[in-house]
């Protein structure tokens, strides 16, 4: 489909990576309105010379967010745009390593951060605490119950005042902490998933899961150890 890109913006991760997204004039498309699409990272807007105001196609692939293919008109007066010089969350220093593509925010208690690793953690594949997500997760960390992931294994000592939440209700905590207390019985694999180091993937998680057998055995390892773990590279160890 053909619309406007009206504005970029950027979107904090919960590894601190900024993520260009581009605001769209809202058009239909593949059974569903777009008007958002991902714009992968700050190259790939110099290669394609996106800008704010032009006219872009934009494709629905297997993403669940659709993205930009290219510019097939441009304002006249439009500007190249440049990347964020701090965090659009925190406001923190943003730095961009040397061999990589992406800009990342530098504080680890950045709100998007804290957002993204608490949703990552009670996920379907990692935890799979089922209730808490998106929405109940930004409640819980605005109002103050919810910072780390042991935070979420104390909040049945925040019973009555989850219950005193607008839309919770008594039924509905229960539900929750008794999903959270089912998490406990997850397997190594997701715990180590769900804890969301850089680059450990459910595959990574798995073999190293199968390879040292507990979480202390992965502690007192050695790098040159888990590098001889069968495809576990060195920026993993």
């Amino acid at each position: 489909a053909v619309t406007t890109l009206t504005k970029i913006s950027w979107n904090v991760g919960r590894i601190g990576t900024i993520t260009p997204v581009a605001e769209l004039e809202p058009v239909f498309l593949a059974g569903s309105t777009i008007s958002r699409a991902t714009l992968h990272n700050f190259d790939e807007i110099k290669r394609k010379d996106i800008r704010e105001g032009a006219k872009v196609i934009i494709e629905k692939g297997g993403d669940v967010i659709p993205k930009v293919v290219k510019v097939i008109e441009k304002p006249a007066e439009s500007k190249p745009p440049k990347p964020p010089d701090k965090c659009p969350v925190c406001g923190s220093y943003i730095f961009k390593p040397e061999n990589e593509v992406a800009y990342y925010c530098e504080n680890t208690e950045c709100s998007a951060q804290v957002r993204g690793r608490l949703e990552h953690f009670a996920a379907r594949g990692a935890m799979d605490i089922e209730g808490l997500g998106e929405a109940l997760i930004n409640l819980f960390v605005n109002m103050g119950f919810v910072h780390t992931y042991a935070d979420i294994y104390d909040l049945k000592n925040h019973r009555e005042g989850l219950i005193n939440i607008d839309r919770l209700g008594e039924k509905s905590v229960d539900n929750l902490l008794n999903a959270i207390e089912t998490s406990k019985k997850q397997p190594f694999q997701k715990v180590l998933f769900a804890l969301g180091i850089r680059y450990v993937g459910a595959g990574a998680a798995k073999k190293l899961a199968d390879h040292f057998l507990s979480i202390d055995n992965l502690i007192k390892a050695s790098e040159e150890e888990i590098t001889s773990v069968h495809e576990i590279g060195p920026s993993i160890s």
